[in-house]
């Protein structure tokens, strides 16, 4: 009772902090931007190539969105739970779901406005360019350990150091990239031990002038202890 009394404390002040960006009103368009569809490929594969992905494994996406990630690591595990407050993008992936006839495939609506909190046991927890929309990352992370299952990874992609150069609108940004040193720290005070980096993509954009700028993503992966 403790823990999760805790956890709902932890989750006020998550919603408190929580996105201010409409997703609702992107949805429907998300998936014509190509440089999506191309980080998703590339984060892919780059979690495929350092966590053994096996079909005995349950996995959760945070911020999954319409499912671009989560749809390209579905047929290597047993069960994907796609985790979303947006409504309209998992209105988006609950179609893409029925459509391609999935049943290892879920998604669940996490409102931290109403309270809600992550549950759960996975062996993966993975999000991709979502943290930077969360104000306040311990809460999170302490929700992320929790519902690790033990030897289980937390993955998260998302943006290095970009000096605010990414989004058009800064609008619910709440930090521009990650330092590394900074956000492994995070890693470790949530519990995550054997705390690794890599670069997972790449990814031009347009600046207001025209100028094309390179944005580098990280990935960086933990792991819960299992004793």
């Amino acid at each position: 009772m403790t823990q999760l009394k805790d956890d709902c404390i932890a989750n006020k002040r998550l919603s408190e902090q929580y996105e201010k960006r409409d997703f609702n009103k992107e949805a429907a368009s998300w998936d014509e931007n190509p440089a999506r569809l191309k980080l998703a490929d590339d984060v892919a594969r780059a979690i495929s190539e350092h966590i053994a992905l096996t079909p005995e494994m349950d996995i959760m996406d945070f911020g999954c969105g319409t499912g671009l990630l989560a749809l390209r690591l579905q047929p290597l595990v047993r069960s994907v739970t796609g985790v979303d407050s947006s409504q309209g993008m998992l209105d988006i992936f609950d179609a893409k779901i029925a459509r391609l006839k999935l049943d290892n495939i879920s998604t669940v609506l996490v409102d931290f406005d109403k309270g809600d909190l992550l549950t759960g046991n996975y062996d993966l927890v993975m999000s991709n360019m979502t943290l930077h929309h969360i104000k306040d990352l311990e809460p999170l992370f302490a929700q992320f350990h929790r519902v690790t299952a033990p030897g289980g990874y937390l993955c998260i992609s998302d943006l290095d150091l970009d000096g605010g150069k990414f989004h058009e609108d800064n609008t619910g940004v709440f930090h521009f990239g990650f330092d590394r040193a900074d956000l492994k720290g995070v890693f470790m005070k949530a519990g995550f031990d054997d705390i690794r980096d890599m670069n997972a993509a790449e990814m031009m954009k347009p600046s207001v002038t025209g100028e094309m700028n390179r944005f580098s993503i990280l990935l960086m992966i933990g792991r819960k202890r299992s004793d």
